[in-house]
């Protein structure tokens, strides 16, 4: 039987460790703090061990057919992918597919090896969505190659019960900080937008959520043109909108006037004092549930009258057991482990599945286990 290498044992990736474990599958969980790696299995009886992760040990225990997880820092993803490659085994991440990555790519297809990145939340279930609405409206009455088109798909993790920051940190507030001095490029009202920086181009979005609407403030995250071809969109079809980005609470601007200020000049030093004092003031309390909101939005216009309009919307709360951003995170990596191990998904690299029905099935299943997700239709 292939076994399962599920590297970096973190809090985000426990409930998916778990679902493996509790479906029959033989796992070694490795992590550089092994007492953590066994943490994560704990009461859990099933096929797995628990190892002391170095690259040397990993590359000494992978064999054919195997499956490598990195949930580890993005610099070990090529590493930990390449040992895979070397050994016959598969990979998964739900990281971004980085360049270097991408470079792997050939040789997985020569070798039958899937490369799957991008399979988490944001990248991730995001992804899911978009391709299951591209396919609703290319098979929709509505659908023209004439058509204007509008696509909005923003995620962030917020605190369920707000705090005066609008803010609180589940993860790195470094990691945080040197996001908010990343460009991004999008399309708004037909053209191309850069920005250097989030709050140049923040605005307000209402989400249609299952429990009502409700306002939030966004701005564009990375560069979202590329995702323009993965998800379908043919280059002649007019777009007036197409972003991908990131959602906060309502006030996040103005309590993070400060921060904006000052954080493109700051020192490597002065961004790791400041991510300090961040984390000690705005982290989470014991037992204090975290949310998670998603929203994928489709729009086609013909002659200034909607004729497609559909969302996607997910609100999760954090649990007694879980975060929900830790749900949200490493459940989409356990079913694209399961789908390696099924041949469903091809080989070299890859991302979220593509395929609508495979979209479909991932979702379906999300919803089963109660997370709480809709699809909306704007013209009813």
């Amino acid at each position: 039987m292939a076994r399962i290498h599920w590297i970096g044992t973190g809090l985000s990736t426990v409930p998916g460790i778990r679902r493996l474990i509790s479906n029959g599958h033989t796992i070694t969980l490795w992590n550089r703090t092994v007492s953590k790696a066994e943490e994560a299995a704990s009461g859990l009886t099933g096929d797995f061990d628990v190892r002391e992760f170095s690259m040397d040990a990993l590359k000494s225990a992978l064999q054919p057919g195997d499956v490598g997880i990195s949930m580890l820092p993005g610099d070990f993803h090529v590493p930990v992918a390449t040992a895979c490659l070397e050994a016959g085994a598969h990979f998964v991440s739900s990281s971004y597919i980085s360049p270097e990555m991408r470079g792997l790519d050939a040789t997985g297809k020569a070798k039958g090896l899937c490369l799957v990145n991008e399979v988490g939340l944001d990248p991730g279930i995001d992804h899911l969505m978009a391709h299951v609405l591209m396919d609703d409206y290319r098979n929709s009455p509505a659908f023209s190659a004439d058509n204007r088109l509008q696509f909005r798909s923003y995620c962030g993790g917020v605190p369920k019960i707000p705090n005066p920051f609008r803010y609180k940190f589940s993860w790195s507030p470094l990691g945080v900080l040197k996001a908010l001095k990343s460009p991004s490029k999008s399309i708004q009202n037909g053209k191309v937008i850069e920005t250097t920086a989030p709050w140049d181009a923040l605005s307000s979005y209402e989400a249609l959520l299952p429990d009502g609407a409700e306002s939030f403030e966004v701005y564009p995250n990375r560069d979202s043109l590329p995702f323009m071809e993965d998800y379908g969109f043919d280059p002649a079809w007019p777009v007036d909108q197409f972003v991908r980005g990131t959602l906060r609470l309502n006030g996040w601007a103005d309590a993070w006037d400060e921060i904006f200020k000052t954080v493109g000049d700051m020192s490597a030093d002065d961004l790791a004092a400041l991510s300090a004092r961040l984390e000690a003031e705005n982290t989470y309390e014991e037992g204090e549930p975290d949310r998670v909101v998603l929203c994928v939005d489709l729009q086609a216009q013909r002659a200034g009258e909607d004729v497609f309009s559909k969302s996607y919307v997910l609100d999760a709360a954090g649990d007694a057991t879980h975060t929900a951003m830790a749900r949200l995170v490493s459940i989409p990596v356990s079913f694209a482990v399961e789908a390696v191990l099924n041949g469903e998904l091809p080989a070299g690299v890859s991302a979220a599945p593509s395929d609508p029905a495979l979209a479909r099935k991932w979702l379906a299943a999300l919803r089963e286990r109660g997370e709480p997700m809709e699809l909306v239709d704007r013209l009813g």
